[in-house]
């Protein structure tokens, strides 16, 4: 909903598409997954969030939404740098500890019982900073 946490989004793909692209350069394959288990992993994210869990299919077991994400956070962190987003990334840690704009929308929800209060509030959080 933020403009910090749209540049954060916007950094790690960044990095992830560099990161990948680097490692094919040196003939590195990759896993390849179904679109079944990945819809699996994307659905638990709609639903339940950064407080869900998902599956690490390498591992092939449930982890904690956070865990996957730090991990991702340390598999791109070697390219981050000349790439000049490190304050950007950095911010997607401040987005796991606060939560995201979606768990925020929830919240006024909650306190208000009104989505006029919620469209109020995306509103507010999208100029936020501008």
């Amino acid at each position: 909903m933020r403009v910090e946490e749209t540049i954060a989004i916007t950094a790690v793909f960044q990095a992830l598409v560099v990161k990948l692209y680097k490692l094919r350069l040196q003939n590195m394959s990759f896993i390849l997954y179904t679109r079944a288990l990945i819809n699996e992993n994307k659905w638990r994210a709609s639903r339940y969030g950064l407080d869900g869990r998902m599956i690490d299919f390498g591992k092939q077991i449930e982890v904690d939404t956070r865990v996957l994400i730090l991990e991702l956070l340390d598999f791109v962190d070697d390219v981050v740098d000349d790439l000049g987003s490190r304050d950007a990334i950095n911010y997607i840690r401040i987005i796991l500890e606060k939560g995201t704009g979606a768990d925020r929308q929830l919240a006024v929800f909650n306190e208000t019982g009104s989505l006029e209060k919620v469209v109020d509030y995306i509103t507010e959080q999208t100029v936020f900073g501008l």
